[in-house]
This record gives C-alpha cells, structure tokens and sequence, in this order.
C-alpha cells in the first residue's frame, strides 16, 4: 500500500489534483465521495447551528413559568421546527452522509461508491428537503406547530403550513433510501483483494447494518407522512376518526420507521466509537465480532419495538408484554458494545487525545440514555413517565449524548485526514470539558421534574417545576459555549493549522495510509489488505 506523503495541504479534493476543478459547479455535480461527503457535512453543520438556536430560545422561554420571549403559538412553531431540523436534516444524515460518505470507501480500498452519480443525486434531494422545509417557516399560513412526530388529528386540522413540511419529510426520506442502498453495494461488490468480512473496520460494519435500516423502514415513513399531505389535500379520512378512520394508526406507521430511525442515527456513532478506542488504548478491539453482530442484531431487533412508544394508548395486556420483552431484548447488543468497549480500555495504553474524550463521554452519556430506556420499555413504570419530561431527558442523553458526541468524537478523529492540518489539542479538550459540563446540567434536571409530573410540550408550567427548568436553561447556554468554541477551534484549524500528516493517531485502518487531505482517487496503485483494521504492529505516528 502506497503511504506517500502529499506535498502540500491544498491537494486533494480541496485543490485541482488529476484534472479536477475546484469551482462551485465542480463541488455540487461532483461525483467524488469526498467532496460529496463534504457538502453534506458542511449543510448538517449549518442546520446544527439553527436547531441549536431553535433549542436555545425554547430553553430560555422555559427559564420561568409564564410568558418570556413568545407567546404559546410561536412555542410551539419553535419546538416544532427544533425537532424537524434536529432530527431529519441533522441527526439522520449527520455521520452516514458525511464521514460515512468520505471514508466508508477509502475503508475497503474502493475509488468510489457503487453508483456515484445516485450519491450526487441523493444530496441535491437533501438539499431540496431542506429547502422545502425552510420554506414551510416562511410560507402558508405560518411554520408547522404539530411537533416533529406530525401527530394527527391535530396534523390534519391545523392551519399552519402542515403540507411543505411533509413534503420536505418525503423528500429527504429518499434521499436516506439512496444512500443506504449505495452504501450496501459498495461494501458488498466494492472492496479491495483481502479485505473479508472480519477484517471490515467496525465504522463499516455499523453503516452496514445502517443501511439496511434505511432501506427497509425509511419507505414506511414516506408513505406515512404521504397520507397526511393527502388527508390535508383530499380528505380521504384513513386517520379521521369521524370518516372511519382510526388516528393509533397513524402512530403505529409513523413509530414502526421512527424507532429504527433511532438506530439509523445512534448505530453510525457507536461505530466511531469503536475506530477511536483501540486508537487511543492501542490494542486491539475486544469482542470484534459480537461489536459486528451486534450492530446487526441492533438493527433486526429494533425493528420490532415500535409499539413500546404506544403503551398507554390501550393495547392489550399480551401486546404491552411482547413490545416490552422485545425492548428488552433490543437493549442487549447495545450492553454489549459497552462491555466490549470498557474491555478494550482495561489495561490499555490509553492515551487522552480529543477523540479520546469525546468517547469516553459518549460512553457515560449513553449508558445513561440506554438505562433510563429500560425505565420507559417496562409497561408499568412507563404508564408514570410517559409524555413527561422524562422522555425529553432520556431521548437527548441517547440522541445528543450518544450520535452528538459521537459525531464531535468522528469530526476531532479524522480532521487531521479531511484538512490535513491539527486543530488546537488544549482548546479541543477544554471545549469537550465544557460541553460534556453543559449537557448534563441541561438534561439531567429535566429527568427529575419528569418523575414529578412535568408534561413534555408544554408552553406554560406550574412553579414547583420553576427550579428544574431555570437550572435546565442555565446548562443550555454552557453547552452552547461549549459547542460554539469546538467549533471555533476546528474552523481556525482548518484555516492555519499545523500540518499534521498522513497518520498522527498512529492508526492501522486505510484512510491512514494515504496522503492527508485523500488525493482524487484515494489510492495510488489498489491496496491488498493482509492484516485486521486494529492490528498495530509496526505503525508509528508521523507527527
């Protein structure tokens, strides 16, 4: 395998290397992966900044009972929209469309994904959900107040711009579909001489197993949000219960894509996590095939727990037992991950990089999503906590403790590779520090005034919750101090950063072995792979 050195930072797909033009029309009709999975990652960045403003001026209309900022109309417009970005233009796409696009090739030794072109076309249908969605803010009646989960029959009824943002659910659905179909192509027909199914990097395995997700279940959820655009448009009445419809059903369709959704977004991350510890503990992952089966289980398994969001909806006594086993059993890959990531650190030769600490937050903030979980997949205790802030709690210790900080672990891991230069490491660190500091002064309140009764959505609230929100509101703005200095550091990184060659973690996987930033075609001659992706022999950093 060829491991020479790039003569300068500006080569690669940031510069003209074999022929390539570096214009805005050469970026987004690009077919290359990398500059694909760029775009992507720059537009998740910006829709990051306005959720987390969205999420910010929530917060701080909670800060005390009453009226603050808004009044309940515009509440409940906000949170709508802080969900609908959060969840459809970020978290969904955030590290498939974007680390997974730029280096889930390179991982097996390919040039390129299967089908290039679909690739380009899947991120202009992102780009068009995106604007659609920004839209529905600006046009109609005003922005969608539904919730992200578009509940009906309120979904039905409103008057707010409830159709454009459907739409745009539709079309950033299919852009998902695409990529998950590429992704499961390309490491099927696309990987180098050697490069056998156990000896797949473990960030591989979890897109994998991702895009079977996103294949399989995403379509439900284009045709869920579908029926409501065609309820809205035509009244045909399927979730109208005065037109014999029947609105659970609506919520069985929209949970049977909406919690494997949840493994499309989480399952990427636990990935990362598993590139990063044996880097930094330098051996070898424990238990690499029950992490690449479980990633597999995760994603068969979570399929079939939708109904434990429904448990109070007046189910049977047999279905509340089934979905609640099932819940259960789905939790078990995931403790396995844990164990086996735990077990690579004991006894490593750890050393306490920015990537470092990034996972180890997401191992403590995840297990604590994972075990508030059990709380709410038992029928009993769910029935206290449903609808409560409960929930809000445990859903952002697994989405924002867990695809959060495991997304902030995979942008400090492979910086060095995309740019080619190193961001400030002391800065890096303080920055983890403050957010880790942050999230859990915002979230971990909000799991107690959840056991005590505080309802979830709610513009107004009564003063025995006043001291939980206003300590919720304060972490709100350490975390977003936190956040707005990781990304402050990177950017400057970017800009004028040292040159950090080809390999400084000492890594043993192959985007390590070719010059930083990639060149066009990723390898000079095509890699033969003898070896396991963790096996560390004989690599040295290059610092």
């Amino acid at each position: 395998m060829v491991t020479t050195e790039a003569s300068d930072s500006a080569r690669g797909f940031w510069g003209p290397l074999d022929g390539t033009k570096n214009n805005i029309g050469s970026w987004i009709f690009s077919t290359d992966h990398k500059r694909i999975g760029i775009l992507y990652f720059y537009g998740i960045i910006g829709f990051f900044l306005v959720g987390l403003l969205l999420g910010f001026l929530v917060r701080l209309e909670l800060i005390a009972p009453g009226r603050t900022i808004m009044d309940a109309q515009t509440y409940n417009a906000v949170f709508t929209l802080h969900g609908v970005v959060m969840i459809f233009l970020v978290v969904i796409p955030s590290i498939p469309a974007a680390f997974g696009n730029i280096f889930l090739p390179i991982q097996i030794g390919a040039e390129d994904v299967s089908f290039p072109k679909l690739n380009n076309f899947s991120w202009w249908l992102y780009v068009t959900g995106a604007v659609l969605a920004l839209s529905s803010l600006f046009t109609g009646d005003g922005p969608p107040d539904t919730g992200w989960t578009f509940y009906v029959p309120f979904s039905n009824v409103t008057t707010t711009n409830v159709n454009v943002a459907v739409a745009a659910v539709f079309i950033l659905g299919f852009s998902s579909i695409l990529t998950g179909l590429n992704f499961i192509t390309t490491i099927h027909r696309l990987r180098a001489p050697g490069m056998t199914w156990t000896r797949l990097p473990l960030f591989v395995w979890s897109l994998y197993a991702t895009g079977w997700i996103q294949v399989l279940a995403t379509p439900i959820l284009g045709i869920t949000v579908l029926l409501i655009f065609v309820e809205r448009v035509m009244g045909v009445g399927l979730f109208d219960p005065s037109k014999g419809g029947d609105p659970l059903l609506y919520q069985h369709l929209f949970w049977i894509y909406s919690h494997p959704a949840v493994y499309i977004m989480i399952l990427p991350a636990m990935g990362v996590i598993s590139e990063i510890l044996p880097v930094f503990c330098r051996k070898k992952i424990f238990g690499y095939k029950m992490i690449a089966f479980s990633s597999l289980a995760i994603a068969f398994a979570g399929s079939l727990v939708w109904a434990h969001h429904m448990f109070t909806s007046g189910m049977s006594d047999t279905a509340v037992l089934v979905f609640s086993f099932l819940t259960f059993v789905v939790a078990i890959p995931s403790a396995i991950k844990v164990f086996n990531w735990v077990s690579t650190m004991f006894k490593g030769a750890i050393h306490l990089e920015p990537p470092m600490y990034y996972a180890m937050a997401f191992i403590f903030l995840f297990s604590i999503g994972g075990l508030t979980g059990l709380v709410l997949g038992s029928a009993g205790t769910d029935i206290h906590v449903h609808d409560t802030y409960f929930v809000v709690a445990h859903f952002h210790y697994v989405i924002f403790g867990g695809l959060g900080f495991g997304l902030f672990g995979a942008m400090h891991y492979w910086f060095p590779k995309v740019y080619g230069r190193m961001y400030n490491k002391k800065i890096a660190n303080i920055s983890c520090l403050i957010t880790f500091i942050g999230f859990n002064v915002l979230y971990f309140p909000l799991f107690i005034i959840g056991l005590q009764g505080m309802p979830r959505r709610y513009y107004d609230y009564l003063p025995q919750y006043t001291t939980g929100h206003f300590i919720s509101t304060v972490g709100s703005w350490i975390l977003a101090a936190g956040l707005l200095l990781m990304l402050w550091n990177l950017f400057k990184g970017a800009k004028s950063g040292a040159p950090a060659g080809s390999n400084p973690w000492a890594a043993a996987t192959l985007e390590w072995t070719i010059p930083s930033p990639p060149p066009h075609h990723n390898f000079i001659k095509e890699p033969v792979v003898t070896h396991g992706p963790y096996d560390f022999e004989g690599v040295s950093a290059d610092e």
